[in-house]
């Protein structure tokens, strides 16, 4: 009866705007809240077939969806390990329950943004109990070769505030000036002496100490020294000796023309290095290529040590940690080193809006949002990663405002539209009369 689906399509209408206004009501209310993703009411049409060329109203049905690829803007914060994504792509999080499961597994979880701290415990974690997770360095700071299409090598990020580290010395360059006048005949062939400090690797100070002894010639001038490097970490053991010879040629002349070991590690002429052994290992030391003016000189008469870079830190106290634009974890140290402690990789969906939503801004991957992949920040469809940032929510009040006057006129309509056809069966009873 064309009458009676006139009152059903009115309360599908009634229903429907129902579902409307609670979708509205949820985004004003969290229009404050961080990463927060506006749901929307989709109205669809139901059309029903009568028989006999007659028409009975279907009504309207409705559904509701969240736009998780909708982003808010990007506001600033005093703390580094706040984190949002700069477009694209979310960050890979487990709930705090999961760190209890002694399977060792974590589910993964998904945000977009996140105020995360360390606990009692070190782990960077939510205020609702959300847990940031990473790939971990190795002690180099290089990150391992780890699967993108599975959660296997992430793990929740630990911070120790309290953590000393040091860094040790690996490799030094070496800028230093040789008096040409010193390897002439008649001179006292004295040595020229160098002390470098390096660091070991339990983070203490040591020293290279190196000693340049011309050679004096009967007539002329040699252009020849002796260096010598002794390690005080091995008693100042030798650990190189080598005979340098410098040119004298118009062009290339006080640069170094052939280097010749004695002892201890080779020397590359292609990179101008030394490869030295001290107590703690390896440790190159670069006097420069062949011809290279940047390296080993020996010009005029004055002896002047006029650049000396060396890697290596003593033993400092983790100060704070900061993440770079591309996900890298950095942790500073009070004395100026840093290190790379862990990789935030951005998790990217085929469909984001098919995601499941939880509490606190998370989400799950589900059948609809598609098999997800782990990428490097900054790279593929994925955004960049930014620390000191909150994503704020993505409700804009004014629209949300508009959306609930229409939303009101079309629940007021539908139920005149019910009243009336009350008025009408009314009057079809009076018939009867």
């Amino acid at each position: 009866m064309t009458i009676s689906s006139s009152l059903n399509a009115g309360v599908a209408g009634l229903n429907s705007n129902a579902s409307r206004l609670a979708s509205i009501s949820d985004n004003i209310a969290n229009a404050s809240t961080y990463g927060y993703k506006r749901a929307v009411a989709d109205f669809h049409s139901l059309v029903l077939n009568g028989g006999n060329g007659s028409y009975s109203a279907g009504g309207v049905r409705v559904t509701t969806n969240r736009l998780i690829d909708e982003r808010g803007p990007l506001v600033t914060t005093s703390n580094s390990t706040d984190i949002a994504v700069g477009g694209s792509g979310m960050l890979p999080t487990t709930q705090v329950s999961a760190l209890e499961d002694d399977s060792g597994g974590y589910p993964l979880t998904l945000m977009t943004t996140g105020s995360f701290r360390p606990d009692s415990e070190g782990v960077l974690r939510t205020e609702t109990g959300m847990v940031l997770m990473g790939w971990p360095a190795n002690t180099d700071g290089s990150i391992p070769t780890f699967p993108r299409d599975t959660v296997d090598g992430l793990e929740p990020v630990h911070i120790n505030l309290n953590q000393f580290a040091g860094d040790p010395t690996t490799r030094i360059e070496l800028g230093v000036n040789l008096p040409a006048t010193a390897t002439a005949a008649g001179e006292n062939g004295d040595s020229l002496d160098m002390s470098i400090e390096y660091f070991g690797n339990l983070g203490t100070s040591q020293n290279l100490n190196i000693s340049y002894v011309p050679t004096v010639p009967a007539t002329g001038a040699s252009n020849e020294w002796t260096m010598t490097i002794r390690d005080s970490a091995s008693n100042d053991a030798v650990i190189g000796q080598y005979t340098l010879t410098f040119d004298d040629a118009r062009g290339t002349g006080g640069t170094l023309a052939s280097v010749t070991k004695i002892s201890g590690g080779d020397y590359t002429a292609s990179t101008g290095e030394l490869a030295l052994t001290v107590d703690g290992g390896p440790l190159v030391v670069k006097i420069g290529t062949l011809a290279d003016p940047q390296g080993l000189t020996q010009l005029s008469d004055g002896f002047a040590p006029v650049s000396i870079v060396k890697d290596g830190s003593p033993v400092g106290n983790l100060s704070t940690v900061e993440l770079d634009a591309n996900g890298y974890m950095h942790a500073i140290y009070d004395i100026g080193f840093t290190r790379t402690i862990y990789q935030i990789p951005l998790v990217d969906v085929p469909n984001p809006n098919g995601l499941i939503t939880l509490n606190n801004q998370s989400y799950q991957v589900s059948p609809d949002s598609g098999a997800f992949f782990l990428w490097d920040a900054g790279e593929g469809p994925t955004g960049d990663l930014v620390g000191y940032a909150r994503e704020e929510s993505a409700t804009d009040i004014a629209r949300e405002l508009t959306n609930l006057i229409t939303t009101q006129r079309a629940y007021s309509s539908n139920a005149k539209v019910i009243q009336t056809v009350d008025e009408m069966l009314q009057e079809t009873t009076n018939i009867k009369r």
